[in-house]
């Protein structure tokens, strides 16, 4: 249909093949086409109106999501994980004229949507509208708003176009080979880049078949991985960490049959995170496979990967992507030497277009046309390996962006607390654990379990994984100072 958002339009090409799997609904891209239709026709004509949405991911989500841009519309997903405060920010700050959601979320998001002025709308109010004339779509038209914390403070709004969109997807679908053979398995969550482009909408454009679970569970993760059926699997290293210890819980028949599946894949990616070298190699024993690194941000998608064919190298992210440009800078932009450390700067056609209503934030962004990503790496025969964030204050756990300031904020406001200090520690399975240092106020008493259980519940509007926050209580005697503490024994696991 002419018109139609790029991305629509390239799936159409497939017509009966199953697009999507759900259970045991399998879906074809003509339905899907169809289905985005009625969902784009009950919309209206949106103009660039921002539309927030949470539905699960599935068939209906993807529907969704394409009904919004073929009614001319901004995607905004909202994430599944997230509580009441931190979903009402969104919407609020995106300026939602319209809110979506599965009929199950409807008690939670509909006084969102109405304290925010928006219009509210469940996804079976939009599946049964009839299919109507729909309006032209430009590429360069704004197609998604994705929410990140970046470098700094509370989460900005990732501006997207429909061009930006598929320059990111056909750089993937070049490099990773892409084909309409290709069957792939969605255990990530839909309002990352990781999940929405580089697998949905990688496999969608490529006319593969994308199954599509409603979140991460090992065992039937596992299951699909050992049926043979998958050809491409990309997660983060924690879900990778946590099909290590599936693996190794299993009996020794059924650890042969998961080992055997995996070698039916063409390919395995890791991202969102560091892959700990040990990861890498314990994963490679199992599955015979090298996972393949690779680095991209919210506001560039990917950028740097290793490569498809050839050596992958533990530790290292490999090279620039087709199309891409990467360099190393120091402080004052200048170019490092070889070997030397220096900030990722990126440029090329997949580059957001602007924080949405942060003109400043979207200026310091930028150094004559290249996006200054905040982190650090280092040149090294021929490949990058990535050194850490610029900003010692965004802590990377589980393929989520925390911030250690916020984190200290809420901490400081329990009665007993009269400083504290929120850094990252490694962790094989999180990437990085989130963990705090807690001085009590004079006569302040305060049991470790009780802090943490207090500091859980009120830090999920700060998108802190459950079970993730460590902390160190240290007491002052009796004269009122501070006791030096045991460094060894500082941090202890929740």
């Amino acid at each position: 249909m002419a018109g139609d958002p790029p991305l629509v339009a390239r799936a159409r090409w497939h017509a009966d093949r199953t697009a999507i799997i759900c259970g045991p609904i399998r879906c074809t891209y003509r339905e899907l086409d169809d289905a985005s239709q009625r969902v784009a026709s009950a919309l209206g004509n949106l103009r660039e109106a921002r539309v927030a949405f949470l539905v699960t991911p599935g068939f209906h989500q993807v529907a969704v999501q394409w009904g919004i841009w073929r009614a001319g519309g901004i995607a905004v997903p909202l994430a599944l994980s997230h509580p009441p405060p931190e979903l009402a920010y969104v919407i609020d700050d995106a300026g939602a004229a319209i809110v979506v959601a599965d009929p199950s979320f409807e008690a939670a998001l509909a006084p969102l949507a109405a304290a925010a002025g928006a219009r509210f709308t469940t996804t079976l109010e939009l599946f049964v509208a009839a299919a109507g004339e729909l309006p032209a779509v430009v590429p360069d038209s704004r197609a998604m708003m994705l929410y990140t914390s970046g470098t700094t403070g509370r989460p900005k709004g990732v501006v997207l176009t429909h061009a930006k969109i598929m320059a990111q997807v056909d750089t993937l679908i070049n490099a990773w080979e892409w084909r309409p053979v290709d069957r792939t398995l969605l255990v990530l969550p839909l309002h990352h880049v990781h999940g929405l482009i580089n697998v949905v909408s990688c496999a969608l454009a490529a006319g593969a078949t994308c199954e599509m679970h409603a979140r991460f569970d090992a065992g039937d993760t596992w299951s699909r991985l050992a049926s043979g059926e998958l050809t491409v699997f990309m997660a983060v290293p924690t879900i990778y960490h946590r099909l290590i210890a599936a693996w190794d819980a299993a009996k020794p028949l059924e650890q042969r049959t998961m080992s055997e599946g995996c070698r039916h894949l063409r390919l395995m990616v890791s991202g969102s995170a560091a892959l700990p070298v040990r990861t890498l190699e314990r994963w490679r024993e199992i599955s015979g496979h090298v996972l393949l690194e690779r680095y991209g941000m919210t506001e560039i998608g990917m950028a740097l990967a290793n490569p498809l064919h050839g050596e992958r190298r533990a530790g290292f992210v490999g090279s620039p992507l087709p199309g891409v440009s990467v360099r190393l800078v120091n402080q004052t932009g200048e170019p490092v030497e070889p070997g030397s450390p220096g900030e990722i700067e990126v440029r090329g056609p997949g580059v957001f277009n602007e924080y949405w209503q942060r003109p400043d934030a979207t200026r310091a962004a930028f150094r004559d046309g290249w996006f200054r990503t905040g982190d650090m790496a280092s040149f090294e025969r021929g490949m990058y390996r990535i050194l850490g964030r610029t900003s010692v204050d965004i802590i990377k756990t589980g393929g989520h962006k925390v911030s250690a300031l916020e984190i200290e904020e809420v901490l400081r406001t329990h009665p007993a607390v009269a400083e504290c200090a929120v850094v990252a520690v490694p962790d094989a399975e999180w990437g990085e654990r989130v963990c705090a240092a807690v001085e009590l106020r004079p006569a302040g008493s305060l049991e470790l379990d009780e802090l943490q259980a207090w500091a859980k519940s009120r830090l999920a509007p700060y998108k802190t994984p459950r079970a993730l926050l460590c902390v160190a209580v240290l007491p002052r005697n009796a004269m009122g100072k501070v006791v030096k503490p045991d460094v060894a024994a500082l941090f202890v696991r929740a």
